[in-house]
């Protein structure tokens, strides 16, 4: 397994090791005591699988506090491009983002701590499983816009010939980064 540090504190690309023979392939995609030892020191609790058709934007989601998660993703199927938004207010990142492709070919892995917004672009039909530190908690979601002007994230829609990003109107109605700044800290204060 190799394991890459990013810009973003606690944010990990994770590259496990791939068995592959004449049969397909083998990938041990977690292991407690392994990922102990990077510093991750989560037991995850849920996992879950989104299946999105090419086109298809989901984002950008977190849960907030005390329902925290910790994300642990990785491309089963397809290709997609991954998004992850810094919004702890104490980090030296707070308010940025950075992308990642992941896919079905090298299998690599985000860790992505508490404290970031997540959202992706199917590339391809993508199945996407992604392990959480804590239960949903439906009181607890929410999400930024994923066209925010602010963040001006490039999700490389003409890159990947996508004309007309397919979104779910509930993504399409959250609050710019500058709404859930302002929710967020009314609801903290």
């Amino acid at each position: 397994m190799k394991v890459v540090e990013t810009e973003f504190k606690g944010l990990l690309q994770i590259f496990p090791d791939i068995y592959k023979d004449q049969r397909g392939y083998f990938i041990e995609s977690f292991h407690i005591h392994k990922f102990r030892e990077l510093s991750i020191p989560h037991s995850f609790v849920q996992d879950n699988f989104s299946c999105s058709q090419r086109g298809v934007i989901r984002g950008l989601h977190l849960q907030l506090p005390p329902y925290q998660q910790a994300k642990l993703v990785m491309v089963m199927k397809g290709k997609a491009l991954d998004v992850v938004v810094d919004l702890r207010v104490d980090s030296a990142t707070y308010g940025q983002h950075t992308k990642y492709i992941l896919d079905a070919e090298q299998h690599s892995m985000l860790y992505i701590p508490e404290g970031f917004a997540h959202g992706l672009l199917a590339i391809e039909e993508t199945v996407f499983t992604y392990k959480c530190s804590d239960f949903y908690n439906k009181s607890a979601e929410a999400g930024i816009l994923w066209k925010d002007n602010i963040l001006d994230i490039d999700w490389e829609l003409d890159r990947y010939g996508i004309t007309h990003p397919i979104v779910s109107d509930k993504d399409q109605a959250l609050p710019t980064f500058e709404e859930f700044t302002r929710e967020i800290h009314v609801k903290t204060n």
